[in-house]
């Protein structure tokens, strides 16, 4: 487990949804996941799957996973512009979920 979720374990979910939300999610990680659905269900007290679960949880209107892929479109096309490089997909969500998610 990462040192960003000690003692954290929802902020994997948030993160991970943003991932998936970009498209950037590895298939080993959303397998991961999907696998400790019913230990996500018993500790947040939520049914569904990980991705409802992180929407329940966090309040999120109906597309907003699309809201956050058109932040990582727009903002990927400017960096890539301005840097001549590719952004790092983790770096985003880090980011991304620590400046509108503080946790």
């Amino acid at each position: 487990m990462s040192e960003r979720y000690q003692g954290k374990p929802f902020l994997e979910l948030v993160d991970s949804y943003v991932l998936d939300s970009i498209g950037h999610l590895n298939p080993e990680q959303d397998k991961a996941l999907t696998a400790r659905e019913a230990e996500f269900r018993d500790l947040f007290g939520e049914e569904g799957n990980w991705r409802q679960i992180t929407e329940r949880r966090m309040r999120f209107p109906d597309g907003m996973s699309q809201a956050i892929c058109e932040v990582w479109t727009s903002g990927r096309a400017r960096f890539v512009e301005a840097n001549g490089t590719e952004p790092d997909p983790l770096e985003f969500t880090r980011h991304f979920v620590d400046t509108k998610f503080p946790h």
